[in-house]
């Protein structure tokens, strides 16, 4: 019976790579050094995976950044912005299309459909000369080879890659990019022909777009595509590998009737429909690739519903044509649970990560082939039954206050009324400056957390440099003349990590770290119970620092939906349960820090979009609880209270609507990389009454913008928003970056919004 893994993490169980990357990018290692690490993760991997009798291995899964980024190398579709004279595409230019460098900024980043995961997007026009310029996806395929491991190659499929691209700078925005498949088309047929003659007998493309609704022209390009590289593929198994949904219908009748596939990968977790239409037909003779273990949630797997699922899909497809897969890559979860020592016992076998799932897979597939392994399915039977019955589990207090859908909770009166209330308590100039929340987090401060944690100093010293370390931050602030003012969360290792370690519900794992994007990653907390809060968890710092100005200090939080969607959440109970809970948690916070004198209290929502689902007929009802999620945590203060929120990284054009309907009083928005995409809908006529902060300079990127950029980009702003509704913020916290690039990159902001005040004033 055979075993298939989709993808594999690439950052190495003690975060190999990340540590590899970062020195090479500071100058401190070489390419030869940062190489070394990628060959030596890469080989452990296939090894791993060799060892527990996966029979198709996953090669071209790793990354030095985003696979994305690696097909635009493949494709040789560098920008030209990047200066790039041909050739096998090197470092220097592949991180420059990342990161960005000295003289010209990054290409944008976007959330990989619905997860955690952030790639790189192709900016594409008419005028791109594609070539064969990364041989990348060849060499690893030998290099596993070498090794005594035949992979089966991974490409993002040609049309995915299209419907995941964007219009380059000065290309018309209509400009329809699937018309590009035929001079992408040549290329994908080079490295198909170099894996043939390297001696690989499957390939495997990933059309995950397939997912999506696409109307019936996109539909009719994957039909073309394929139609085109049959004769390319004859002689290999190709797999066409779908994931993070159902596919609909109309899509599942073009993929199986795709020319030259012999194989159809499903995630079969998120997207149980497709077992309907796989019961309703399925092509004869072809494989199935059935995603039964999830590769996006660190729970352990009930084998036996799963060998149920498989048991009735062999008698659709035949025994020799089922294969064992993940619903996805194992990119999206932690990568090995023996790192965790830490982890209470019982909890920890509730729970499998990539190297577990790995396991499972093969086990399935041994079990389906009739060599069952008994005691590992009724250990997973004893732990899955310890987790149904545990009363960790179950809060009856938090249950019965969850059950509160009736009210629509809103705040009493409208926000202008709200607005005029807290501008006459706060007295704010016009285009007021405030930064999102966090500051750089010095190596002296990441120590002082960890001496802590450890154990190695008193509470009292912690507190002491803590508090040295606000008051550094606040005096900066007020040097630099900046309005509204944080407290730098010096006490804080993550935005939700820190508040989930002081709720109850929540597990946290030592290594359970997931990438992000590039070398940054995250470390999910595990909601596995019923969520409260035990006593306040900001108050004491915020009121802190705002003992230590004048000025007003933000109380700062993070709302229930991203604390929801930045973690792994329980899987016995829908998902807008678990988020009611954590909002009442929160409300009670943010009531507590209104009565310690705290006037402006940020919810951030960054990542309310992430959970919205692929599909359009599912967003309404996603939106609807997330939203009224939010309005829970601050229905219940005083109009003088200004309630701010952050989101990051998103297309907000689509639920624009929503965001007004969080009834928040002033939205600060990640958007300089998305290019002002943001503000087009302002353009098209959207009425906005609350605050906004579109973000004036990109902090992904060490580049410090001039006064005079940073002012374009505002007039920009008040080309199409009203003066007395702009904030002037960076897009994101400022945590990662370094004071040296901070001081002036904030320097400039203050000056930009002093000179357009001036101007405005002059004006009138």
């Amino acid at each position: 019976m055979a075993s298939h893994i989709v993808g594999y993490p690439r950052m190495g169980p003690k975060r190999e790579l990340k540590f590899a990357l970062e020195s090479f990018w500071d100058g401190k290692s070489s390419a030869e050094d940062l190489k070394k690490v990628a060959a030596d993760l890469r080989s452990s991997i296939w090894k791993q995976m060799a060892d527990a009798g996966i029979k198709h291995i996953p090669s071209n899964t790793f990354s030095y950044y985003d696979q994305v980024l690696d097909t635009t190398a493949m494709l040789g579709a560098v920008p030209p912005r990047y200066n790039w004279n041909g050739g096998e595409i090197g470092f220097d230019i592949y991180f420059s299309m990342a990161r960005g460098n000295a003289s010209v900024p990054a290409m944008e980043m976007t959330k990989w459909f619905d997860t955690n995961y952030h790639f790189i997007v192709p900016e594409l026009g008419p005028d791109v000369k594609f070539s064969y310029a990364s041989h990348k996806a060849v060499d690893e395929y030998k290099e596993a080879k070498a090794l005594g491991v035949d992979t089966v190659p991974v490409l993002i499929g040609p049309v995915s890659y299209l419907l995941l691209s964007k219009p380059a700078k000065g290309v018309e925005k209509t400009f329809p990019l699937l018309s590009l498949l035929g001079k992408i088309l040549p290329i994908y047929k080079e490295v198909v022909s170099e894996l043939k003659a390297a001696g690989a007998s499957w390939i495997q493309f990933d059309e995950p777009t397939l997912v999506m609704d696409l109307d019936s022209h996109k539909l009719q390009t994957f039909t073309d595509a394929y139609a085109e590289l049959e004769s390319s593929l004859s002689g290999l198994n190709v797999l066409i590998e779908t994931y993070f949904a159902d596919v609909p219908s109309e899509a599942y009748k073009t993929l199986t009737a795709l020319k030259g596939v012999s194989a159809y990968g499903f995630d079969l977790v998120r997207g149980a429909n497709t077992l309907d239409l796989i019961k309703g037909g399925f092509p004869k003779g072809k494989y199935l690739f059935a995603g039964v273990v999830d590769g996006r949630n660190i729970w352990a797997n009930d084998l036996a519903a799963s060998f149920g699922t498989l048991d009735s899909l062999e008698g659709i497809v035949g025994k020799d044509k089922l294969v064992v897969s993940t619903s996805c890559s194992l990119l999206h979860t932690a990568v090995d649970l023996v790192n965790e020592t830490k982890l209470d016992k019982e909890i920890k076998s509730w729970l499998a990560f990539a190297a577990q799932k790995v396991v499972e897979v093969n086990a399935l597939a041994k079990a389906l082939a009739g060599h069952k392994d008994e005691a590992f399915f009724s250990s997973n039977a004893a732990a899955q039954a310890s987790r149904k019955s545990s009363p960790r589990v179950t809060n009856e207090a938090v249950q019965k206050a969850a059950a509160l859908k009736g009210s629509d909770h809103r705040r009493a009166t409208n926000v202008s009324t709200r607005l005029d209330a807290q501008q006459k308590n706060l007295n704010l100039p016009i285009l007021p400056t405030t930064t999102i929340g966090s500051f750089p987090q010095t190596i002296e401060l990441r120590r002082v957390r960890r001496e802590y944690k450890a154990k190695k100093i008193s509470e009292d010293e912690y507190v002491m440099a803590i508090k040295e370390e606000i008051s550094k931050v606040v005096k900066l602030q007020e040097d630099l003349d900046i309005d509204v003012l944080v407290h730098g969360e010096p006490e804080r290792n993550d935005m939700v990590e820190y508040f989930g370690e002081q709720l109850s519900g929540f597990a946290f794992t030592v290594n359970g770290w997931v990438q992000s994007y590039g070398s940054r990653c995250v470390k999910p907390p595990i909601i596995y119970g019923d969520v409260s809060r035990p006593k306040p968890m900001t108050v004491f710092w915020s009121s802190t620092a705002q003992s230590m100005t004048a000025r007003p200090m933000k109380g700062m939080l993070t709302g229930p939906v991203t604390i929801l969607n930045w973690s792994f959440v329980r899987n016995d109970q829908p998902r807008y349960e678990t988020c009611y809970q954590i909002a009442l948690a929160i409300k009670d916070e943010v009531e507590d820090l209104e009565k310690a004198g705290i006037n402006v209290i940020q919810i951030d929502e960054a990542a309310l979009r992430e959970g919205l689902p692929l599909r359009k007929s599912e967003q309404a009802y996603y939106l609807e609880w997330a939203v009224h999620s939010f309005r829970i945590t601050n229905c219940g203060v005083k109009d003088t209270t200004q309630i701010h929120t952050h989101m990051c990284y998103s297309n907000f054009n689509d639920i624009i609507h929503s965001i007004i309907d969080m009834d928040a009083d002033v939205i600060t928005i990640e958007n300089s990389r998305s290019d002002e995409k943001l503000l087009s809908v302002f353009r098209e006529g959207v009425k906005y009454g609350a605050g906004i902060g579109p973000g004036v300079y990109d902090i992904h990127s060490p580049r410090i913008p001039s006064t005079e950029e940073i002012a374009d980009r505002i007039n920009k702003m008040l080309a199409v928003l009203e003066t007395n509704i702009l904030w002037v913020n960076p897009d994101c916290g400022l945590k990662t970056r370094k004071y040296s690039e901070v001081k002036p990159a904030l320097k400039n902001m203050v000056a930009a919004a002093k000179l357009l005040r001036t101007q405005l004033a002059s004006a009138k």
